[in-house]
């Protein structure tokens, strides 16, 4: 078994302990009505009055085999150890419980984050907490909507279900949970990317510019082709990718060239390359 295996996982088994936190000491405690398994089984705690944890644990085993079935093996393999792991850590928290007492909307928020930092852990290994994301999955496949969809009419099913049971206010301290949950989730997953400017300069005076980033940047840079649109006139486009802490000093670079340059920036996330995935010695 190889180093990247065995680091994928210790992540899988390491963010559904977390995930396991989140649910035993903040969203079952608090009753937060969250998305996902849990938030369902404290929805419907008042209804049915079964133990949480329990109903949660035979939800993600139950979802996992129905998942099994309809959306076949590959799926069942990416999904598997976090599903088993899962009722493993729920169990155990609950019979190891840790009294924590704040505000609960504060729960609500720890609850997302935690939850969110665990979910992200799994999903940076490109497996499953499973859960309540099978559910749409599966009618995408039976009827072709967009997931993004199906995955809002399960929340909003969630939400409606938990404004039944604890009532409006309940069901909005909830709604902190589901953002902070994704906040967590998109802050794990690009945590180690580069956070950087993808910049567009029009300028007469492209030669001179051009030489500049690369001389007091040392970036390089890429030439485009275009054409005016009301002149005609040729023109060039100067494309570069520069970190965060470089971008001023690129516009103002640019301003002492060309104070009449049109410059046209976007943030980029994601690059691969020298500067970015390895460094040139000057940056």
């Amino acid at each position: 078994m190889n180093a990247k295996r065995l680091q994928n996982i210790f992540l899988v088994v390491a963010g559904t302990f977390i995930l396991a936190i989140s649910i035993e000491y903040f969203i079952l405690p608090y009753h937060i009505l969250s998305g996902g398994v849990a938030g369902i089984a404290v929805a419907l705690g008042p209804f049915f009055h079964i133990d949480e944890t329990l109903f949660a644990n035979i939800g993600v085993l139950s979802l996992l085999g129905i998942g099994w079935l309809v959306l076949g093996n590959a799926f069942a393999m990416q999904t598997l150890l976090s599903s088993l792991c899962y009722p493993v850590f729920t169990t155990f928290l609950a019979a190891h419980p840790v009294d924590i007492q704040v505000d609960p909307i504060l729960a609500s928020f720890y609850a997302g984050l935690i939850g969110g930092i665990g979910i992200g852990m799994v999903m940076r290994t490109g497996a499953s907490t499973g859960g309540m994301d099978i559910p749409p999955l599966i009618l995408h496949k039976l009827t072709g909507i967009k997931i993004s969809t199906l995955v809002m009419i399960t929340d909003a099913l969630t939400v409606l279900l938990g404004v039944a049971a604890f009532g409006l206010d309940a069901a909005l301290v909830g709604l902190i949970s589901v953002f902070a949950s994704g906040y967590g989730i998109n802050r794990v997953l690009s945590l180690g990317q580069a956070e950087s400017k993808s910049v567009q300069i029009i300028s007469d005076r492209w030669q001179e510019i051009q030489k500049e980033i690369q001389a007091e940047l040392d970036r390089g840079v890429t030439l485009i082709d275009a054409q005016g649109g009301y002149t005609g006139a040729p023109k060039k486009i100067i494309l570069c990718v520069v970190s965060a802490r470089q971008y001023n000093k690129l516009l103002d670079l640019v301003r002492i060239m060309d104070e009449k340059a049109f410059v046209i920036t976007t943030d980029a996330s994601d690059m691969h390359g020298e500067g970015f995935t390895y460094s040139s010695p000057n940056i």
